[in-house]
């Protein structure tokens, strides 16, 4: 039995038919050699609008604008296809309802076995959507190629990916001098110093903005005519849909004039600065001269009275009590204006500020006043610090009595203390709930000498003391005030974490030698003739030296029980000394004299025995003996 094609099967033609006819999106006909329709597809149909019965038999330039028929494009387009075999291109069509679409045409001839032309095959697309999106795309970037070209302030313009210039836009001409037909093309290290160039900075910005996104720099630039401009600039990196690097877009804007500006208002703020100081210097010349002459005045007028020869006992030793009492509070204050200027020699010890605050809160409410009442808020474990445990007391005191004398009628004084971890510091406040402090006065509360207080109330140096010792010791002081709520002084004062060791009490004034060698070195002939008259009191055989090198002649030959020497001399400084002999005789006694030096307000002395000036016996002999038992 032979295997037959089924009666039912579409024949090849009617498939084809089949499929041409499930086609929508494209439409496919057929016009014979005049360009008469032969076909047509629902595709055609959708495009055009033009059911068959109605266009089939029709001219296929039915479908053209009344402009291409009468330019002949119909026949031209048909004449191109039957010479070359094809014909493509867009164009705009006429639907049936008048309206115009852009369309994608491709038109083949078909030819016979013979050569000849039977016809045509059309196959049309409508591409109106596409050719709106792209007029609409070509139609921002021509905006933002007039917004680019708009833009004078700001050099916009492209670089390749080894950093040649692409494009280049109005306001890039303006700032840097090129015409783009000069530039484009070139590198943009063009536009960097020569020193930066020598230092490789072009290669470095394009090497920053690909490993970081970005680089944005303040730097000079070149001119065209070689003149160089500040500017700021930021280069970053461009890349594809699909990730790929394809340049670099950069931004540039003169910033001379800002910088310009700027360099002048940092002078005038400099200028400004300037005078301020020479204010606070002038008040603080003033206020030092005020207070001198005050206790010179003591001085000086019970000094005229000694010299009385008929003066009765008790009253000579009255007027020696007052000079010896003025002179310590000269020494105070010197003191304080040493604690100001961060130069006062401390000597800073481990400290537990519980145990030392707690004290210190006995010590206040005793001596406060008993119409402040003193409370004590200290937080938990509490973080050691390294200070001088006096100075310390002293700029709490002084707070304290600020506060005391802020709070006439009584009121409320606090005393805490917390770790602060952000500073890693320990934090100490003094708060109290007085009148307050006005916000004009605020600012200049540090300064020395100035006082809110009446004439005879203050000295003005309690806080700035405060100050000097809180940035010594490493930390600040600052203040928060408001008129009619009070005032806190804060002092936050670095964490240490050494251990806390109880200190080793100092000795006495012993004075137990029967004699003494002492080489005492001193530039200042007053001075030294002064303590070679106290040593010699204290039972001490002294040899002098105007300078430490002539110092270190007599001891080449000669053993002393005890060197001492001022700190600040010409030439080799004592400190110096003192270090020249611990290397070479480390058995040999120092004893250092200081009033101020920057070496001990630095911390260099450590390691060596130290006097205060303005010392008397009492303070010397005591020095010499931890010396000497040391």
């Amino acid at each position: 039995m032979t295997d037959r094609p089924s009666q039912d099967a579409p024949s090849p033609e009617h498939r084809y038919q089949l499929l041409i006819d499930a086609v929508s999106d494209y439409a496919i006909y057929m016009l014979d050699a005049s360009g008469q329709i032969v076909t047509w597809n629902p595709g055609a149909r959708r495009f055009k609008g033009y059911e068959a019965e109605e266009i089939i038999g029709q001219h296929y330039s039915r479908f053209f604008t009344p402009e291409d028929v009468a330019a002949g494009i119909p026949e031209q387009i048909l004449e191109t296809a039957a010479s070359e075999g094809r014909y493509e291109a867009e164009g705009i069509r006429v639907r049936k309802d008048g309206s115009r679409f852009w369309v994608h045409t491709v038109i083949d001839a078909i030819v016979g076995n013979d050569g000849t032309l039977l016809g045509f095959a059309k196959i049309t697309r409508d591409i109106t959507e596409r050719r709106e999106a792209d007029r609409a795309l070509y139609a921002a970037e021509q905006r933002f190629r007039i917004l680019v070209q708009g833009v004078r302030d700001y050099a916009l313009y492209m670089l390749d990916l080894n950093g040649v210039i692409s494009n280049w836009n109005t306001g890039a001409e303006a700032i840097k001098g090129y015409r783009a037909d000069e530039i484009i093309g070139q590198h943009f290290s063009r536009f960097y110093t020569d020193e930066d160039r020598a230092r490789g900075e072009p290669a470095r910005a394009l090497a920053t903005a690909l490993r970081e996104g970005r680089y944005e720099t303040e730097a000079q630039r070149v001119r065209k005519d070689g003149s160089r401009f500040w500017a700021h600039v930021v280069l970053v990196p461009i890349r594809d849909e699909a990730g790929e690097l394809i340049g670099f877009a950069k931004i540039t804007r003169d910033i001379t004039e800002k910088r310009r500006a700027q360099q002048e208002l940092d002078e005038a703020h400099a200028a400004l600065f300037q005078s301020q100081k020479l204010q606070a210097l002038g008040e603080l010349t003033g206020g030092i001269a005020h207070d001198f002459n005050n206790l010179m005045t003591v001085i000086r007028g019970s000094a005229e009275l000694l010299e009385r020869e008929n003066l009765a006992p008790e009253k000579r030793t009255r007027y020696v009590r007052a000079i010896a009492e003025t002179a310590d509070k000269a020494t105070a204050l010197t003191a304080k204006l040493l604690a100001f200027g961060r130069r006062q020699a401390l000597r800073p010890e481990v400290l537990d500020p519980a145990t030392r605050l707690d004290a210190l809160g006995e010590v206040l409410s005793r001596t406060i006043g008993s119409h402040i009442k003193v409370r004590l808020d200290l937080a938990p474990d509490l973080w050691p610090i390294e200070a001088d445990s006096a100075e310390l007391e002293t700029a709490i005191l002084n707070a304290a009595f600020n506060a005391r004398d802020a709070m006439p009628d009584g009121g409320v004084l606090t005393l805490s203390a917390q770790n602060a971890p952000e500073e890693d510091a320990l934090c100490i406040a003094i708060a109290d709930t007085g009148e307050g402090i006005a916000p004009e006065n605020l600012e200049r509360v540090f300064e020395p000498f100035f006082t809110t207080k009446a004439v005879g109330k203050g000295t003005g140096l309690g806080l700035s003391q405060i100050h000097g010792f809180a940035a010594q010791t490493g930390g600040r002081a600052f203040i928060r005030s408001r008129p009619g709520e009070g005032t806190i002084v804060y002092l936050n004062l670095p964490r240490t974490h050494k251990s806390v060791v109880e200190g080793i009490p100092r000795r006495g004034a012993i004075a137990n030698w029967d004699k003494l060698h002492v080489l005492l070195v001193e530039d200042n002939d007053n001075v030294r003739r002064f303590a070679r008259s106290m040593l010699k009191e204290l039972r001490a055989d002294v040899v002098e030296a105007e300078s430490a090198e002539a110092a270190l002649d007599i001891l080449a030959s000669r053993h002393f029980d005890l060197v001492f020497t001022d700190i600040v001399m010409p030439g080799m400084s004592g400190l110096d000394l003192a270090r020249r002999l611990r290397d070479t005789s480390p058995d040999q006694r120092v004893l250092l004299a200081t009033g101020y030096s920057r070496e001990v307000a630095a911390g260099e002395a450590a390691g060596f025995h130290l006097v205060q000036k303005p010392y008397g016996a009492e303070s010397l002999t005591n020095a010499i003996s931890i010396a000497l038992a040391d």
